[in-house]
C-alpha cells in the first residue's frame, strides 16, 4: 500500500502522512509503515523548481540572493528547502513549493472522494471510518500547507506567543521576499536533533534542552492553545547555551478551553488508573451519541491500559497508549476531534526525544506538573473576574431574550389551533408500507374483476364479435388484467 501511494504521486503521499498519525482509523501496522512518508520523500532537482523561483520574485536570482545551494537540504510531498544567503549578507532557507502540486492536488482530491464513496457505498465496514471525513480532512490540511501566506501568519503567531521566552528561538520570516509559493525563513545558527551529533556540541547539556522543549511544548498545549503539530526530531534544532529552535509550521493545532482542560483531566484519569473518568472525557468532546455504552467503553479502556501499570509509566509510551485508546474510541463511534488525535500524536514523538536524551524520561510526571499550574492560573482572580465576565454576558443576553420568548411560547399554547406535533422514526416507513398495501389490494381488486368480467362474457356469449371463438370484449379484458399484473409484479420488485 505504501509503495502504491509513493507511486500514485504527492497527495496520496500527503494522505499516507496524515493516516500515519491515525491508528483510530487504519491498521496500526499500516500507521507504521506510512511513517516512512515522513523522511524517504526524494528532493526534485533543481532545474525542476527553478521555474517557480523565477515566477515569485520576477527577476534573476542573483539579484536577490548571493549564494543559493541547488542540492536540497531535504524534501516533502508539497515543498523542499534550500540553503542560501541573501545579497545582504544575511543567511536564508528558502521553501518552495513543488511545481503544479495545486493541480494535482486537486485532481487526486476527486480520485479520493470517489473511493471514499464507492467503499462507504459498496462496504459496510467502511461506513464506521467515516471516509469521507478523512478526505474532507486531508482536502483542508493541504489548502492549508499549500498556501505559504497562512504558514508565515503562524510563524507570526508563534513569535509572539514566545516573546518573552529567551531560550526559544522561531525563525524570523523575511515577509518582502516570501508569498504564497515560496518562504524565505532565517537559517537557525543550530544543528537539528534528528543529527546524532546535535546534543554533542561544547557547551550543551542535554538534559536542559530537554526541559527547554518540553516546557516550550506545553505551554503550547496548555498555555497557548495553539501547538506546532508536526513537532518531530527534524522539525526541533539545538542552539548554543541550551536553547531550542522550531521549524516547519505549516500544521499547527488549535485546542479551545474545553479540550485543554479535558487533556489535562485525561492525564489525571490515567495517572490515578480513573478509566470511567478518562472514558466520560472521550465521550464529552465527541459529539452526541444516545447509542455509546460509556461503562462497556471504560472497561475496553481497563483491558487495553491496565496491564502497562506493573511495568511503572517510565518504561510505557503514554502517547502510544493514548492513539490506542482513540483506536477504542472508534469501535463505539465516537469522533473525536482532530486537535486531540494531533496532539496524541505529538507526545509520541515528545516521548521518543525524550527518551533519546534521559532514559527514564516520565512524560506524565512533567505534564502533570504542568497541568496542575494550570488549574492554579484557572483560579487566578484576573482570569476568574474575565470568565465570570464573559459569563455575565451571556446571562445578560439570556435575560434579554427570554421574556420575549416566553411570551411567544405562552401565545402559542394559549391559541384555539394550537396543536402538538410529534414525529416518530418508524411511523413513515409503516405508513409508506399501509399506502403500498392499499394499492397492491386495489389493483387486485380491479384485476380480479376485469378477469370475472372476461369469464362471463366468454361464458354468456354476449358479444357476436368472436376471435378464437372468444367474444372480443373478453379478450381485451384479458388483457388489460396481464398488463395491470405485469405493472403490479414490477411495482412489487421495484419497492
Amino acid at each position: 500500500m505504501r509503495l502504491a501511494f509513493e507511486e500514485l504521486g504527492p497527495a496520496f503521499i500527503k494522505l499516507g502522512q496524515l493516516l500515519a498519525a491515525r491508528p483510530d482509523l487504519i491498521p496500526t501496522e499500516y500507521c507504521e509503515e506510512f511513517k516512512k512518508f515522513h523522511d524517504q520523500v526524494p528532493s526534485l532537482p533543481f532545474s525542476d523548481i527553478e521555474k517557480t523561483l523565477a515566477q515569485h520574485f520576477g527577476k534573476p536570482l542573483d539579484s536577490v540572493f548571493k549564494i543559493f545551494e541547488r542540492q536540497a537540504l531535504g524534501g516533502g510531498s508539497i515543498a523542499q528547502v534550500h540553503l542560501a544567503e541573501l545579497t545582504s549578507g544575511e543567511r536564508v532557507v528558502v521553501k518552495i513549493q513543488r511545481p503544479g502540486i495545486e493541480k494535482i492536488l486537486f485532481e487526486d482530491l476527486g480520485v479520493l472522494y470517489a473511493l471514499a464513496e464507492l467503499l462507504e457505498k459498496y462496504v459496510s465496514e467502511a461506513k464506521s471510518y467515516n471516509l469521507a471525513g478523512i478526505v474532507d480532512e486531508f482536502a483542508r490540511a493541504s489548502e492549508l500547507e499549500t498556501n505559504f501566506v497562512i504558514e508565515a501568519n503562524n510563524i507570526r503567531r508563534f513569535q509572539e506567543n514566545f516573546l518573552n521566552e529567551p531560550s526559544i528561538k522561531i525563525p524570523n520570516v523575511y515577509q518582502e521576499l516570501s508569498g504564497k509559493r515560496v518562504l524565505v525563513l532565517e537559517a537557525l545558527e543550530g544543528i537539528p536533533l534528528s543529527q546524532k551529533n546535535a546534543l554533542d556540541q561544547e557547551g550543551i547539556n542535554p538534559e536542559a534542552v530537554l526541559r527547554v522543549g518540553l516546557r516550550c511544548y506545553l505551554k503550547m498545549v496548555f498555555t497557548d492553545g495553539l501547538f506546532h503539530g508536526d513537532l518531530h526530531a527534524g522539525n526541533m534544532f539545538v542552539l548554543p547555551n541550551n536553547r531550542v529552535g522550531l521549524v516547519d509550521f505549516g500544521i499547527v493545532g488549535r485546542l479551545n478551553r474545553k479540550t485543554q482542560s479535558a487533556i489535562a483531566n485525561m492525564l489525571v484519569a490515567l495517572a490515578a488508573e480513573d478509566y470511567d473518568r478518562l472514558a466520560f472525557e472521550y465521550v464529552d468532546l465527541a459529539p452526541y451519541r444516545d447509542v455509546t455504552d460509556a461503562d462497556l467503553f471504560a472497561r475496553d479502556l481497563r483491558d487495553l491500559i491496565a496491564p502497562y501499570y506493573g511495568l511503572t509509566l517510565k518504561h510505557v509510551n503514554v502517547g502510544k497508549l493514548m492513539l490506542d485508546s482513540t483506536a477504542v474510541a472508534a469501535t463505539y463511534g465516537l469522533q473525536l476531534p482532530v486537535e486531540l488525535v494531533m496532539y496524541f500524536k505529538s507526545i509520541v514523538s515528545i516521548e521518543g526525544m525524550g527518551r533519546a536524551i534521559v532514559k527514564d524520561f516520565n512524560f506524565l510526571a512533567y505534564s502533570l506538573e504542568f497541568a496542575s499550574e494550570l488549574v492554579k492560573s484557572r483560579t487566578e482572580p484576573t482570569k476568574v473576574m474575565r470568565d465570570l465576565t464573559s459569563a455575565g454576558r451571556d446571562i445578560n443576553s439570556l435575560l434579554t431574550v427570554l421574556p420575549r420568548q416566553l411570551k411567544q411560547i405562552i401565545r402559542r399554547f394559549a391559541s384555539p389551533d394550537f396543536v402538538i406535533k410529534t414525529q416518530i422514526r418508524e411511523i413513515e416507513s409503516l405508513r409508506q408500507a399501509t399506502r403500498n398495501a392499499a394499492n397492491t389490494l386495489f389493483l387486485g381488486v380491479i384485476i380480479s374483476s376485469l378477469l370475472l368480467s372476461a369469464a362471463i362474457l366468454s361464458i354468456w356469449g354476449v358479444s357476436t364479435n368472436l376471435v378464437w371463438g372468444i367474444p372480443l370484449l373478453s379478450i381485451l379484458n384479458y388483457a388489460l388484467a396481464a398488463l395491470l399484473g405485469v405493472l403490479a409484479f414490477f411495482n412489487y420488485l421495484k419497492k
